[in-house]
């Protein structure tokens, strides 16, 4: 049985986050989301955190997430939420993808070239898992912060 990744039939026009707006001038336009929905588009975020973002070894994993965590302090100090979140989305998305990684060669997880069959899972680089287990604990970490969670909860209630 296939079935089909949802990126396939994925609708820009549609996506709330925009790569063509600066969300530290225009914060309000920010939405949390599900996830880690957005990271890859909202600048000036994506640019400041992304260049950090690593997950190929343990040790790169753990210079990575103790780097992004920072900067996810950092906006926090600064009451900066949307830096903050997208922070902790890096964070979150260092442990999806090195997961991802560790499940499948490669990290890809369907056949293209066969009807988008899922592939078979345990092929991929058991490396991948310690770096997986070092993101999540600083994801975990990050939405365990109450200055945080706070903030979170106000702008999903006051924007979404």
């Amino acid at each position: 049985m296939s079935k089909k990744p949802s990126y396939l039939n994925f609708n820009h026009a549609d996506y709330p986050w925009k790569p063509d707006v600066d969300y530290r001038l225009h914060p309000e336009l920010y939405r949390v989301g599900k996830g880690e929905q957005g990271v890859l588009i909202c600048e000036p975020y994506k640019s400041e955190i992304g260049q950090f973002w690593r997950f190929k070894t343990k040790e790169i994993a753990e210079e990575s997430s103790i780097k992004i965590f920072s900067l996810f302090e950092d906006y926090l100090d600064k009451n900066d939420f949307v830096g903050a979140d997208m922070a902790r989305k890096y964070l979150q998305m260092g442990y999806t993808r090195a997961r991802r990684y560790y499940n499948y060669k490669g990290g890809k997880k369907y056949d293209a070239e066969n009807d988008y069959q899922q592939l078979e899972r345990g092929t991929g680089d058991p490396e991948k898992a310690a770096a997986a287990a070092i993101f999540y604990a600083k994801w975990k970490e990050a939405e365990a912060n109450s200055v945080y969670s706070e903030m979170k909860k106000n702008w999903k209630k006051e924007k979404g």
